[in-house]
C-alpha cells in the first residue's frame, strides 16, 4: 500500500479533528492546533492509512521521527507496527517515536527487548483544575489573586480584556514584535519558530477554530492568549500566553481571563510544558498542577 505523506494545512482541519478524537489523550498533541503551530518547526506531514489511522512523520535534531498512529485504542497496535514497516522498509531505518503520551505506552506494553522507553520528563505537560484557575480562591493561590489585584487596582478604569478574532491579527502581529524585542538575546531554543508559528495560525484562524483572548492597557494590547478545546477531556489547551513582563499581574490576568471568558466551564486544563527551562518551571508548579501529561520516548533496539 501507498504512503502518500503530506505537509498540515489548514484545510486539514475538516479532516483530522475526527482521528484526534478517536483515543483517549490528555497531552497537548491530542489536538490539532498544536500540530499546526510546530509544523514547519518539524516538518510534519501525515497521511491516513486505510481511512481508519493517522500517521505522522517529522524531523527533530536533523533526525526523522514518527508520533504515534491517531486511531482507536484497539488499532493502535497495529498501527504502530505498520509504522515500524514504514521505517523499517521504506526508510531504510530503525523506528523513533516522539512524545508518547503515557495511556498509549500502557496500551501498547512494548518488548523490553525490542524496544527503549524512556520517559521525557521536560515534556511532561501540566494539568490543572479549571475551577481554581478561574477563581484563584483559597491559599494556595493567594499570591495569585493578589498579583492580579494588584494589576486591577493600579490600572483601574484603563484596560480592557477582549474575545479576539482573526479581525485583531494586527494587533496581535505588533504585540508579538514589541514582546520579542524585550526577550532581547534571551533566546530560548523554540522562541523564534514558535513566532513563526503563531504568524501561521493568525493568516488562517478563521479556519481553524482557535478560541483567542487579549487585554488591552490604554488601547493597546499587553497580553493574548491562545487555546483550543479538547471536548473528549473536556480539557482546554493553552498554546500560547504572551504578556508584557514589565506590566506587574499581567501574566496572572491574562492567565485567569482567558479561562473565565473563553472556558468558562472547562474542568482541566492543560497548559503544556516547561521544555526544562527553570524560570518556565518555577511559574508553571506555581499555579499548583493537580497532575502531569507524562510523554515519552520509543526507539526500536
Amino acid at each position: 500500500m501507498n504512503w502518500n505523506f503530506k505537509p498540515i494545512t489548514a484545510e486539514d482541519v475538516k479532516i483530522l479533528p475526527h482521528y484526534f478524537a478517536l483515543r483517549s489523550n490528555k497531552t497537548c498533541d491530542s489536538m490539532f492546533l498544536d500540530s499546526f503551530l510546530w509544523k514547519d518547526y518539524y516538518q510534519v506531514e501525515y497521511c491516513i492509512r486505510d481511512e481508519r489511522a493517522v500517521q505522522w512523520k517529522m524531523v527533530v535534531k536533523g533526525e526523522p521521527f514518527a508520533a504515534l498512529p491517531l486511531c482507536t485504542a484497539e488499532d493502535l497496535p497495529h498501527y504502530f507496527f505498520d509504522m515500524k514497516d514504514y521505517f523499517n522498509q521504506v526508510l531504510g531505518r530503525k523506528l523513533k517515536i516522539y512524545l508518547a503520551d503515557e495511556e498509549a505506552v500502557k496500551l501498547l506494553d512494548l518488548d523490553p527487548e525490542q524496544f527503549e522507553v524512556e520517559e521525557q520528563p521536560d515534556a511532561a505537560d501540566y494539568l490543572y483544575d479549571g475551577e481554581a484557575l478561574r477563581t484563584l480562591a483559597g491559599k494556595k493561590y493567594h499570591k495569585k489573586k493578589n498579583h492580579v489585584n494588584a494589576f486591577m487596582k493600579e490600572y483601574a478604569g484603563r484596560y480592557e480584556y477582549r474575545t479576539l478574532t482573526c479581525g485583531n491579527r494586527q494587533d496581535m502581529w505588533r504585540f508579538l514584535d514589541r514582546w520579542r524585542a524585550m526577550k532581547g538575546a534571551q533566546v530560548e531554543g523554540t522562541l523564534d519558530p514558535e513566532v513563526e508559528g503563531i504568524h501561521s495560525i493568525l493568516n488562517q484562524c478563521q479556519d481553524l477554530g482557535v478560541r483567542m483572548g487579549g487585554v488591552y492597557v490604554d488601547g493597546q494590547m499587553e497580553a493574548f492568549s491562545m487555546g483550543s478545546y479538547n471536548p473528549a477531556e473536556d480539557m482546554a489547551i493553552i498554546h500560547i500566553e504572551k504578556a508584557n513582563p514589565e506590566i506587574r499581574g499581567m501574566y496572572a490576568f491574562i492567565n485567569q481571563q482567558f479561562l473565565v471568558h473563553e472556558f468558562p466551564n472547562v474542568s482541566l486544563v492543560n497548559r503544556e510544558d516547561d521544555v526544562g527551562l527553570p524560570g518556565l518551571r518555577k511559574a508553571k508548579q506555581s499555579y499548583n498542577p493537580i497532575g502531569f501529561a507524562r510523554k515519552y520516548q520509543i526507539r526500536e533496539r
